[in-house]
């Protein structure tokens, strides 16, 4: 897996080292030698992990990662300090201000690979929502990116631990630090069982347990369906270095060593809860743009975007079935009177009107769409002609039948009637442009004969 690394520290000695290291392993290498350009370096060139040592003149790696997190342009890319600090308190806050992970010079190589093929991982992860959350920017939606707060880190941690008291003691602690809920199993079955009923965003194992093998278990949950956005942290005993390598390449997001320290579990569960927040707040933003991209604003209905695809696939299965298809036109007859006379306003309550109206009397299985500004598409699986004539002579009656309420000074309500062309799937028509241009004529055929009528494909029915 190729990437692009920025080592950043001081001593040249120590940078070239890594470099040579990480180039052994065919990853390329930026490099720096303070804070202030580690950050412009990571701006311009946007790696997709920065090593970065903490003891620098004039700016620290605290607080160059403290700015490269607080920053939009840098905050997805992992960081990991690697530095001669080793104390429990030095890495409680070096995660404190952003770092993924603190490792200690010198650095471990297996840790130090297998954390950079871990880290990297997740950036590719979040390099493309956060592509797909460009794209919808650019089409206008609102970014999923903003400020993350604490009160926003919430959800639950399962603990898969078979040592009684000190998972106890670890529930209390984190249920005490953070705003989730905690649930502790002391077996893989029970750990599986959990998974299926409650997927969790955190899922904490203890690597050494009696009746199972933990990197077993740690990789039967990265497989399961439930856990494919959840965060995997293991405990492992204190350098354990090859457990830890085999943990992260099997999918495990983090690692905590024995003895725990409380503070840094917190610490470390927070920042896997910050960064599935993120990663949660982009999924949901795509989701909501390419609903909207399909979705008629005024009405609710899809609009034309969504609905010639979808025609195009109901034709492909009605062909394979050998199934009935039809399609139904709905133009509101003299809208732009009603625009004209009473205001656009009046016009948007009429056509919000208009679209549940259809929408109510057409099956569930059926699909409307606002395909135009006054021109709405009925499809009817499995209905032949005739069926597709009584359901829209249905739709016309609904529609000429009770007046519209309106907001107006002058009037309450309008009487409002719709003309309808139906056609359906046959040898000739055995595409969405072909079967809408046959309905297309028909609709143009009740226009032309009076207005409120339906005409289908081959006849006409009177209103």
């Amino acid at each position: 897996m190729s990437a692009r690394i920025l080592v950043v520290d001081d001593i040249l000695p120590n940078v070239k080292l890594l470099e040579a290291k990480l180039m052994s392993e065919y990853y390329s290498v930026l490099t720096a030698y303070n804070g202030f350009e580690a950050i412009e370096v990571a701006k311009a060139e946007q790696p997709d992990m920065i090593l970065l040592d903490v003891m620098m003149p004039k700016m620290d790696g605290f607080e160059a990662c403290r700015r490269l997190k607080a920053d939009p342009a840098t905050a997805h890319i992992p960081v990991v300090m690697v530095t001669a600090l080793d104390q429990p308190t030095d890495r409680v806050r070096g995660l404190d201000v952003g770092a993924d992970d603190f490792l200690t010079k010198p650095a471990n190589d297996l840790a130090l690979f297998a954390r950079v093929r871990s880290l990297v991982r997740v950036k590719m992860m979040i390099d493309e929502l956060r592509l797909r959350d460009e794209t919808c920017r650019e089409l206008g939606f609102e970014s999923g990116y903003s400020d993350i707060s604490d009160d926003m880190l919430t959800g639950h941690v399962l603990i898969v631990d078979d040592r009684a008291s000190a998972a106890q003691n670890l529930s209390n602690t984190i249920s005490a630090n953070l705003n989730v809920k905690c649930n502790v199993v002391d077996n893989r079955d029970d750990a599986i069982a959990w998974m299926r009923r409650e997927p969790s965003e955190i899922v904490l194992i203890n690597s050494s347990l009696e009746s199972y093998d933990g990197l077993r278990l740690c990789s039967e949950i990265r497989s399961h369906p439930n856990a494919r956005h959840s965060a995997i942290v293991l405990m492992v005993d204190h350098n354990d270095f090859k457990t830890i390598s085999a943990s992260l390449d099997l999918g495990a997001n983090d690692y905590v060593m024995r003895p725990v320290d409380d503070n840094e579990l917190i610490a470390r569960l927070r920042s896997q809860l910050r960064r599935l927040c993120y990663a949660d707040r982009l999924r949901d933003n795509v989701h909501n743009s390419l609903k909207l991209a399909v979705t008629d604003s005024l009405t609710g209905l899809y609009n034309r975007r969504y609905a010639m695809p979808h025609l195009n696939a109901l034709i492909d299965r009605a062909t394979i079935d050998d199934s009935a298809l039809a399609v139904a036109l709905l133009d509101i007859d003299s809208f732009k009177a009603v625009n004209d006379t009473y205001g656009h306003a009046v016009g948007d309550e009429v056509l919000k009107e208009f679209a549940e109206r259809v929408r109510m009397n057409l099956r569930g299985m059926d699909m409307t769409a606002r395909i135009g500004g006054e021109e709405f598409l009925g499809i009817m699986p499995e209905t032949d002609l005739a069926g597709a004539g009584i359901v829209a002579e249905r739709l016309r009656a609904t529609i000429a039948g009770k007046p519209f309420k309106i907001t107006h000074p002058e009037r309450e309500t309008l009487d409002i009637t719709v003309s309808i062309g139906v056609a359906v799937m046959s040898p000739q028509h055995m595409t969405p442009e072909a079967m809408l241009q046959a309905a297309d004529e028909a609709l143009y055929r009740s226009k032309r004969e009076g207005r409120n009528r339906v005409t289908l494909a081959t006849t006409s029915v009177a209103a």
